[in-house]
């Protein structure tokens, strides 16, 4: 009997450890996944709705807003009330944002959906990083940047296997995300809570916007490729599909989403190493890769050929991991911890901006001159915006040798 009792008070004993870790990193991987998880779908959307590449991008767009309005605002929250309150209040946006999904029949249901789905997403990412912090310090880091990538996988090619062998192509992952929502909404109340409620959670939801003065010198120095990088990031989210398939000729609902995950994943796995490396050499190397690696993909788009133009992601994708871990590194380790939030701010505000703004401006132009053509300039501002970030490290490192 003694034993009996024993395991079940065991089973409802809260988790913590390695079974808190292992659900936080699993509930992250959901939220990057249903972020990337309409990529594939917007080819679908606009057959059936018949808009432009620049509404298209408007769509992917507000996402960003959304998410960098909840980084600015409850990005701190979960400090002051708890990380399991905030989790459950992300996890509910998420779900209703779900159901708009599913329910929408216009471009006007995708645009609310997503700009909640965004606000969900930060205000979730921002709890579930410091709680993988407090339950594994060792690995917590490692694991933040991991899961970003992995989700980012996940979720696209879990949509374009579902479009293809699933019924209700353009709804299907919606509800199959419901589903996982409801069960880690449940699962939330078996974690640990690791903060202690305190005051002052009414004054965090006023951004803090402010860079040290020790800090802005790196800040503008790795504006080029931290715009480069982010840029990126926007297209293939938004207009990538769509260009393979102008490029290539090819309807194959994988390709949408084996294209982003090729970008997210080619640098994952060696994160590990990576982080290894000094900061300036990461960011070095980073840009240098990147430069070929589009190369590469506007290369493969002139040759309509689908192997360059995977070929050339993988590449650029590897110099994109490496370049944004550069970034945070060069970055963040000059701010005081009472300067951090401030720093982060300005810097999240620059990234989503550059996430952003340029993809809508692609989709603007590609009305005008065509998807090829407008990948032309991107593509051709992505390379320049890398070449002056590696001018800009070598006169830096100049300098500092001098």
């Amino acid at each position: 009997m003694s034993i009996l009792l024993a395991s079940r008070r065991e089973a409802s004993a809260p988790w913590s450890g390695p079974a808190a870790t292992l659900f936080l990193s699993a509930t992250l991987v959901t939220f990057i996944a249903a972020a990337s998880a309409p990529t594939p779908l917007y080819r679908l959307y606009q057959e059936h709705w018949a808009f432009s590449p620049a509404v298209l991008t408007l769509i992917f767009a507000v996402y960003a807003a959304g998410l960098l309005a909840a980084l600015l605002t409850v990005g701190s929250l979960s400090d002051h009330v708890g990380r399991r309150p905030v989790l459950l209040g992300a996890i509910a946006l998420e779900a209703v944002a779900m159901g708009l999904f599913v329910a929408a029949d216009s471009t006007v249901g995708l645009i609310v959906a997503r700009t909640l789905q965004g606000f969900a997403t930060g205000a979730a990412t921002s709890a579930l990083s410091a709680a993988l912090l407090d339950s594994d310090r060792v690995h917590g880091p490692l694991i933040n940047s991991l899961v970003n990538p992995i989700g980012m996988a996940v979720g696209a090619l879990a949509t374009s296997a579902l479009v293809v062998l699933a019924p209700w192509p353009m709804r299907t992952v919606y509800v199959v995300l419901l589903a996982v929502l409801a069960i880690e909404a449940v699962l939330v109340r078996r974690l640990a809570e690791t903060v202690a409620p305190r005051p002052g959670a009414w004054r965090s939801l006023w951004p803090s916007i402010a860079v040290p003065p020790q800090a802005r010198r790196m800040l503008a120095a790795i504006t080029p490729i931290n715009v480069a990088v982010w840029a990126l990031g926007g297209f293939y989210m938004s207009l990538a599909p769509s260009l393979l398939r102008e490029a290539t000729g090819s309807a194959s609902p994988f390709l949408g989403g084996a294209i982003v995950a090729t970008l997210t994943l080619s640098g994952a796995g060696a994160m590990p190493l990576l982080r290894r490396l000094a900061a300036p050499r990461i960011l070095t190397l980073g840009t240098t890769i990147l430069v070929p690696g589009l190369a590469i993909v506007l290369a493969g788009v002139h040759l309509h050929l689908v192997a360059p133009i995977f070929i050339g992601t993988a590449v650029a994708g590897f110099g994109w991991i490496a370049a944004f871990l550069g970034t945070l590194r060069s970055l963040l380790p000059l701010a005081a911890p009472n300067e951090r939030a401030g720093l982060l701010a300005a810097y999240y505000i620059e990234s989503y901006l550059a996430m952003s703004v340029p993809a809508i401006l692609a989709g603007i132009l590609a009305r005008s001159i065509g998807l090829i053509a407008t990948t032309d300039i991107y593509g051709g501002a992505l390379i320049a915006l890398a070449i002056t970030a590696l001018a800009v490290a070598a006169v830096t490192a100049h300098r500092r040798d001098r």
